[in-house]
């Protein structure tokens, strides 16, 4: 398959069409305007709808309102945005709606700037609606792994009654990578396979089969049957869709946390310092959520492993989850920048040489 030049925000646009999107709203912000600008010429193309919503919450219920129905359905936006989104994100996730959801971070908190930034961690994986819900959520660390994850996000998104999303930053929206675009899913709503969905029921039919799309339960009881449910699906994600990244950590004395597009950046040091002998390596979660818990435990509880590095573009946010991770079993420092500033390689170059040296 031959290699295609293209914007981050328009090659994942396209790769959502390709499988088998066919409902976006949204409403611009940058970084992500290329997003819906892209979905404005090419969803009359292959028979879907655009729609310029007039805010994003009337965005994310036109989401409810389309996932509600089977389709599948798509909607983007930047951190501010997003927050916007959240009252529409917890009902989907109330009402076991699979739809995809892409944030594409830009620094805060507020309207903050309009630059790459990883600040929207917590609101992402730990919720950032009312309620105890999570969302199966992606990290990609370039424009081709969006694309990958893109073309089975709707797929986890219906296996688990789930939304899914893409937690990426500015800069994968922004760049310009070579990809390869998959071929085209012929994707069709079928009822049989969805007999949740409202497709349509007339006098007559099975009242059993009749759809309701629902995610309020005025008793109790009916609300912590719900939730039980909801938590058999979180456990079977957190059981099966658990995604990750080793790089050179084999033989790693240093092991480098990170996601995102600082990982590469992260791996920019780490190829430098193997050169000149420094056993250092990089583990970075794929998925978020569910977080790879076990995979990192296993990864840093080597016997030559001396320290865990975290870098990150905020304050500190996904360390959490990494010390929860390895539960005090090795020492944990942190290193990252806030307001959009990327850390450098020399930065980090530095980081991982205090940890080495004992420091």
């Amino acid at each position: 398959m031959a290699l295609t030049l293209m914007k981050g925000s328009e090659a994942i646009a396209e790769a959502a069409i390709r499988a088998g999107a066919r409902f976006f709203f949204g409403y611009p912000i940058t970084p992500q305007t290329e997003i819906p600008e892209y979905m404005s010429a090419r969803m009359p193309e292959v028979g879907g709808c655009f729609l310029q919503a007039e805010s994003e919450v009337a965005a994310i219920n036109m989401v409810y309102g389309a996932a509600g129905t089977g389709a599948r359905v798509i909607t983007s936006s930047s951190s501010p945005g997003v927050s916007l989104k959240q009252e529409g994100i917890s009902y989907c996730a109330g009402a076991q709606l699979p739809c995809v959801i892409l944030n594409v971070m830009r620094g805060g908190p507020g309207l903050g700037n309009i630059q790459a930034s990883q600040g929207d961690y917590f609101q992402g994986v730990k919720g950032g609606g009312n309620g105890d819900y999570h969302l199966l959520t992606y990290a990609p660390s370039s424009v081709q792994e969006a694309i990958d994850i893109m073309m089975f996000a709707f797929d986890k998104a219906e296996k688990y009654r789930m939304p899914v999303l893409f937690l990426a930053d500015g800069i994968i929206a922004q760049m310009m990578e070579p990809v390869e675009m998959p071929e085209m899913v012929d994707f069709k709503v079928d009822p049989e396979k969805k007999p949740w969905a409202c497709t349509g029921w007339k006098p007559g039919d099975d009242p059993a089969k009749r759809g309701v799309i629902n995610s309020i339960y005025i008793d109790t009881e009916s609300l912590t049957v719900h939730n039980a449910e909801l938590q058999k699906s979180y456990k079977a994600a957190r059981e099966n869709e658990q995604m990750w990244e080793c790089y050179k950590t084999d033989d790693a004395e240093v092991v480098v946390t990170a996601f995102g597009t600082v990982a590469r950046v992260v791996k920019s040091v780490i190829d430098e310092l193997r050169e000149e002998g420094v056993k250092v390596g990089l583990f970075r979660p794929i998925t978020v959520w569910p977080f790879p818990y076990d995979a990192l435990r296993e990864t840093v509880m080597k016997p030559q492993v001396k320290g865990v590095l975290d870098v990150e573009v905020n304050e500190g946010q996904m360390l959490e989850d990494v010390k929860l991770a390895i539960e005090g079993g090795k020492p944990v420092s942190f290193f990252g920048h806030l307001g959009s500033q990327f850390p450098t390689t020399d930065e980090i170059r530095g980081e991982i040489l205090k940890i080495k040296e004992g420091k």
